[in-house]
């Protein structure tokens, strides 16, 4: 299977070995970061740091004139990555012999929540999540579509990855995270995420809902949660915390919001691109779930983009709805945890490999040998070799 590892910029930019050392992974691809999402970030092997500390969200290069006198717009990257940081290092990764795909982190913004509070989802307390994007906003889905067509189609790139295309919800890597007193589980995370925004208001009322008494009902449905009583988890946990027909109407906003801008930012990056130009998407194979890989329908998503990357940590499963689909032309990516100190398994990287393949990978994605060790980049090394 063909394997790609997963890049930031500072990695390679300033590091004259680094382009080299991914190239002999042994694998043909990179996809590289060129729109991402504050972070901190280890670099071990970087001759002139260790820590880079992207501040908030960035494009990872120079913006062109379609952003000029617009509201919402993509901010520049600070000294963890100036100028063309993306471009420098493709030129650098090109050079070592390495096919080069743009890495693309969309509905995810702290800083754009930050400055333009009204853009954020609002959970049904009233509480405002910064880092999500309400993507049912007319002007923020217009910014999501048109930084997803720049940002994926760089110079040189061979295809894309975008991720957070979909619905965030409450579940976010924050600083000092204080979030995990009460055990939430898939229907609490759902209760959580779901949106009260002017914008999501109306959907609700054009599904048959007063969005009054339906966030009434959400607060109510979170009440048991928060005594602590077990969450039942899943979609039938939903159902039977806020009643079946509440639950369906709001997934049924939600759901034809998500499809919507996915098909509309895969046809936008699509219209910029070269011919032959691959777009996959981070994704769950279950609509209702939000975040860096929001839920999807798979026969849908795979009528769409080109395929799919979706997330192997807790073992191959999610693979195999979208293996199921039977599109023998579509990328169905396993995407890996490969560093040990970040809960990844290096030293079992043959045996993940083979049981994606058998759940229906086509592809493998390697999370991430730029954050990796020296011995878990060994290990990445030797179980490519042995395939």
């Amino acid at each position: 299977m063909k394997a790609s590892a997963f890049v930031y910029p500072w990695d390679v930019n300033g590091h004259p070995e680094a382009a080299r050392r991914i190239a002999g992974l042994g694998v043909p691809q990179v996809t590289l970061a060129a729109a991402y999402h504050s972070t901190r970030a280890l670099t071990p092997r970087h001759p002139r740091h260790r820590i880079v500390t992207a501040e908030h969200a960035a494009v990872l290069y120079p913006t062109d004139a379609r952003w000029e006198g617009r509201r919402l717009r993509p901010y520049a990257a600070g000294d963890w990555a100036p100028g063309d940081a993306y471009g420098e290092a493709a030129e650098a990764l090109a050079d070592a012999g390495l096919e080069v795909h743009t890495w693309v982190v969309l509905a995810h913004n702290s800083r754009m929540g930050a400055e333009h509070p009204a853009t954020s989802v609002v959970n049904a307390y009233g509480d405002r999540y910064p880092w999500a994007p309400c993507i049912a906003q007319p002007a923020t889905r217009v910014y999501l579509t048109d930084l997803a067509a720049e940002a994926a189609v760089r110079p040189g790139a061979r295809g894309t990855e975008l991720e957070s295309l979909g619905w965030y919800g409450l579940q976010h890597l924050h600083a000092h995270d204080k979030t995990g007193g009460v055990g939430l589980g898939d229907a609490g995370h759902y209760l959580m995420s779901l949106c009260f925004c002017p914008v999501c208001r109306t959907g609700y009322g054009a599904q048959g809902l007063d969005p009054d008494a339906l966030a009434a009902a959400v607060r109510d449905a979170l009440e048991p949660l928060w005594r602590g009583e077990p969450d039942d988890g899943g979609w039938t946990g939903v159902e039977k915390l806020l009643g079946e027909e509440r639950a369906a109407a709001t997934r049924a906003w939600r759901d034809e919001t998500a499809r919507t801008l996915q098909e509309r930012a895969v046809r936008a990056v699509r219209e910029a691109a070269p011919d032959g130009f691959q777009v996959l998407l981070h994704a769950d194979p279950t609509t209702y779930r939000v975040g860096a890989n929001p839920g999807v329908d798979p026969a849908h998503i795979l009528g769409v983009a080109d395929g799919v990357v979706v997330p192997c940590a807790g073992g191959p499963g999610l693979l195999t709805p979208f293996a199921e689909q039977g599109r023998e032309d579509a990328v169905i990516a396993a995407n890996l945890p490969v560093v040990a100190g970040m809960g990844g398994s290096p030293g079992t990287l043959a045996a993940d490999a083979a049981a994606a393949r058998e759940c229906g990978a086509t592809e493998l994605r390697l999370y991430h040998a730029g954050l990796a060790s020296d011995d878990d980049l060994e290990a990445v090394r030797s179980a490519l070799a042995s395939r």
